[in-house]
């Protein structure tokens, strides 16, 4: 499956933005889909998980309250609804497909969408 990311950009703290990560290739209903953020100088992360279906998610504790991850399986797309951003989400964020619900919770997924920069100014 390829993944292609959109939506990032520059941003005022407690502004918000959407990010969506378009899905081809095989049936995206069968896969578990992630995003994901690194930012300068820290390690990749996990954001949020969403299942097959949409109906179970994780949040990392950062985030929660604050972003919402969904998804749309008619449509092959996933997205990350950003609110309440913080210059401390300030990183570059990348979708991600797989198989494995547990695989994605531990960063491993089975596919890497291209990053898409997000900015936030204080």
């Amino acid at each position: 499956v390829q993944l292609q990311a959109s939506g990032g950009g520059l941003v005022q703290a407690g502004g918000s933005l959407r990010l969506s990560c378009a899905a081809s290739g095989r049936t995206f209903s069968s896969y578990v889909m992630g995003w994901f953020r690194q930012a300068p100088g820290k390690e990749r992360e996990s954001v949020a998980v969403i299942s097959k279906s949409g109906g179970v998610s994780f949040y990392a504790s950062s985030v929660k309250g604050r972003f919402t991850i969904s998804r749309d399986n008619a449509k092959n797309t996933a997205y990350l609804q950003m609110n309440s951003v913080k210059p401390e989400d300030t990183a570059v964020y990348y979708c991600a497909a797989g198989s494995s619900y547990s695989d994605l919770l531990k960063a491993y997924p089975d596919y890497w969408g291209q990053g898409t920069l997000v900015t936030v100014s204080s």
